[in-house]
């Protein structure tokens, strides 16, 4: 018996071997990511690589896999890393404690090829450095849009960039691309239109909406490695 023949039943003989020889990039460690990581250790791909700077703080126990009072304080990439390898002892794990910019990208790149990069990042600016550098070198990318101030999960669809809606950060990201010369962009998005509260800024969220993009993506990117 192997933790694995559940998902050889689904995806076929062969398919293990080529999860097993795979490498994926999670940036972003937050409600989305966090499930995007671990949903892809629960299938056995051989080597990831985690990037997120952050710590985690009270704000996220609402959303974020793995936070709980005893991790706060906690770098995201480290607590995550741990529950990763206690699923897959025999995972191959880097661990990145960066703020994606100009002068670090080449750095998580050096040497290492992907079979896919996930990017769960909100930053704007680090989520065009990630698509530039993979759209030039030819790596596997997809993005998560906003997630932010919604309710329905079943609102969450893959398609390319030009083709979203009731987005606000894909219109963003729509109008930096043209800028940067990127014509496509596969991405998740929520055609959800996001809510507004006049009383603050700050940018709602729930335990299963960001959940079920992280969910989305790690699915697709699963789906890919082996049909490949």
């Amino acid at each position: 018996m192997n933790p694995w023949d559940r998902l050889e039943l689904i995806y076929g003989e062969g398919s293990i071997d080529k999860l097993k020889n795979s490498r994926v990039m999670i940036a972003g460690l937050g409600g989305v990511g966090s499930y995007s990581a671990e949903a892809i250790a629960r299938c056995f791909v051989g080597s990831m690589t985690l990037v997120d700077f952050d710590t985690y703080d009270l704000t996220n126990l609402n959303r974020q896999l793995h936070s709980n009072h005893d991790v706060i304080g906690q770098y995201k990439v480290d607590v995550i890393g741990n529950e990763l390898k206690r699923i897959n002892p025999q995972l191959c794990l880097t661990k990145h404690t960066v703020k994606i910019d100009s002068e670090n990208i080449d750095d998580l790149f050096s040497n290492i090829r992907y079979d896919y990069v996930i990017d769960a990042i909100d930053d704007i600016s680090a989520k065009l450095l990630l698509a530039d550098y993979c759209n030039k070198q030819g790596i596997p990318f997809i993005s998560c849009m906003g997630t932010g101030n919604r309710r329905n999960p079943q609102s969450f669809a893959i398609t390319d960039i030009s083709k979203t809606f009731n987005c606000p950060m894909a219109k963003k990201m729509r109008r930096e691309l043209k800028r940067i010369g990127i014509e496509k962009l596969q991405v998740v998005f929520s055609k959800e239109l996001p809510s507004k509260n006049e009383r603050t800024n700050t940018i709602g969220s729930n335990s299963f909406v960001p959940a079920s993009a992280g969910l989305l993506l790690a699915s697709h990117v699963i789906n890919c490695i082996v049909e490949r």
